[in-house]
């Protein structure tokens, strides 16, 4: 069920154990080749597909379009947020969620400059309202294991607007794909140390804007992407989802 397009009335009767999902995303530049739109559209797609396969069992937020994104803004048309913006916007939404007696809370995050506060806004809003639960989890952290059976670019090829996300934008919509003018990866390397992506952690972190990880905006590898692959990686996520939600509402 899709919360905003529920009356009052009919909100009202639910069951408040049904898990609430509060889909976070960004608007921001991803390369040459994917629209601003990209964070959005993803989480918007999987939340829809996870509404089809359990329809009644769970409630999608409307999403959060604008996260932290300060790092995309040398990129033309990327917006942000402050962290303590984040982190209050969130809190006021999932306060109201929380005043309509709802139980169960999936904060469930698509971009990954959003990871550090998300996991405050966990820290601080389970402890301050012990009577629900309160669960982060991000698309791709959901499914790592399967992605790595998936990814043929190898390391560095799934960072931002590469394999994976270009993948999933064809199977969203192909139309908004500028197929022809995907570019070879164009990351700029930093300490062995701090190299990573997607699927693979550094040892240590350090702080980069994207325009110092890439001279196109995409930070890794685009070219071997396709509609099928996009298709896998939906089905893996809405599974992941899916029992996520159903752990929650029907606690073993």
């Amino acid at each position: 069920m899709i919360w905003d397009q529920l009356t009052s009335p009919e909100l009202n009767k639910l069951d408040r154990n049904i898990p609430v999902v509060f889909p976070v995303s960004a608007t921001e530049q991803h390369g040459p080749h994917l629209p601003l739109a990209t964070d959005r559209m993803i989480g918007e797609h999987f939340c829809n597909e996870l509404n089809k396969v359990i329809t009644g069992k769970v409630l999608i937020l409307p999403i959060m379009s604008v996260g932290c994104s300060e790092h995309h803004l040398d990129f033309a048309g990327s917006l942000s947020i402050q962290h303590q913006t984040f982190l209050n916007q969130s809190e006021d939404i999932l306060n109201s969620v929380v005043h309509h007696g709802f139980k169960n809370i999936i904060v469930f995050n698509n971009h990954g400059g959003n990871l550090a506060i998300g996991q405050v806004l966990l820290e601080k809003f389970g402890g301050e309202h012990q009577e629900i639960k309160i669960v982060l989890a991000t698309w791709w952290k959901l499914i790592a294991d399967s992605l790595f059976d998936l990814n043929e670019t190898g390391p560095g090829g799934v960072g931002h607007a590469g394999e994976f996300e270009t993948s999933l934008m064809l199977r969203i919509n192909p139309d908004l794909v500028n197929i022809d003018i995907i570019e070879d990866k164009a990351n700029i390397p930093t300490y062995d140390w701090a190299e990573m992506d997607m699927l693979r952690g550094s040892k240590a972190s350090i702080y980069r804007s994207m325009k110092a990880m890439t001279s196109n905006g995409a930070y890794g590898d685009p070219n071997i992407c396709s509609a099928n692959k996009g298709r896998q990686i939906t089905e893996l996520v809405t599974n992941s989802l899916k029992e996520i939600v159903l752990d929650l509402y029907n606690p073993k």
